[in-house]
C-alpha cells in the first residue's frame, strides 16, 4: 500500500494523478496548513525530515519515504509501470524529452511562479499595515523587471514545445505531462494562457483524462500554492 501524505493547497495532486493512471491502490493522509502562517504542520517532519509535501511512504518497501514530486513520479513509474504506460522506450528521442520535462517542471518552471506568489502577498497580512504600500510597489517592480519577462519567456518555450505534438514527450501521454501540468495550471490561474493556445489545449486534454478526474475528486481541485 502506498500512503500519500497530502498537504492541502499543495502540489500533491500530481502524485494522486500518477497513481490513478497506474491503477495503484493508495491511502490519502491529509494535513492542514497553519491558518496564520500557511506552513505545513510539524507532524509532516515525522514522515520526512523536510516536513514538506508531497511525500509518499511505501509499505511494500518497509515504509520507505520518498519526497520531491519528480523523484516520487520516477519511483512510482519504476515500481509499478511494468508495461511502460507512462514512460517512453529507453534510448528513444521521446525518452530524452521525457527526462528533460520531468525535471524542468520543478527545476526551472516553478521557482519564478513561486516567487510571483510570494511577492503578490507583500501587501497582505501578516505584513504590517504600514509596510504594505512599500511591499506593493516593490512587488510591482520585481514583476515588471524580472518575473513578468522571465515567465513570458518560459511560457513561450512551453507553448512552442507543444506545437508539433499533443504531449511534452511526443505523441503519447507520459509522467512528464503530469509533472508539467502544475506550472501550466499556475499560469492559467492568473490569466496567463490567453495568447498560448497550445498550453490551453494541453490542459483541456489533461482534464479529459479519467485518471485526472478521479485524482481531483479524491484530493480536491488542483491548487497553485
Amino acid at each position: 500500500m502506498i500512503h500519500v501524505h497530502h498537504l492541502e493547497n499543495s502540489r500533491s495532486q500530481r502524485v494522486l494523478w500518477c497513481l490513478e493512471e497506474l491503477g495503484v491502490d493508495y491511502e490519502l493522509v491529509t494535513y492542514r496548513r497553519d491558518p496564520e502562517t500557511m506552513l505545513a504542520p510539524a507532524s509532516l517532519k515525522d514522515v520526512h525530515p523536510l516536513g514538506k509535501a508531497p511525500v509518499i511512504t511505501d509499505e511494500g518497501r518497509d515504509g520507505r519515504a520518498v519526497a520531491e514530486s519528480g523523484a516520487i513520479l520516477e519511483y512510482l513509474v519504476e515500481r509499478f509501470d511494468e508495461a511502460g504506460k507512462l514512460v517512453p522506450p529507453a534510448g528513444s528521442d521521446a525518452r530524452e524529452d521525457y527526462r528533460f520535462w520531468l525535471h524542468h517542471a520543478e527545476g526551472s518552471a516553478m521557482p519564478p511562479l513561486v516567487m510571483r506568489l510570494v511577492f503578490s502577498r507583500l501587501d497582505k497580512p501578516p505584513v504590517p499595515a504600514l509596510m504594505r504600500p512599500l511591499g506593493r510597489q516593490f512587488a510591482k517592480g520585481v514583476e515588471r523587471r524580472f518575473l513578468g519577462p522571465r515567465l513570458r519567456e518560459l511560457a513561450g518555450f512551453w507553448n512552442d514545445a507543444l506545437a508539433e505534438s499533443p504531449w511534452f514527450a511526443g505523441e503519447h501521454f507520459s509522467a512528464a505531462d503530469i509533472q508539467m501540468s502544475f506550472p501550466i495550471l499556475a499560469l492559467e490561474s492568473r490569466g496567463g494562457l490567453a495568447k498560448l493556445p497550445n498550453l490551453a489545449n494541453f490542459l483541456v486534454r489533461c482534464r479529459e483524462r479519467e485518471a485526472y478526474r478521479r485524482a481531483v475528486e479524491r484530493g480536491g481541485e488542483f491548487s497553485v500554492v
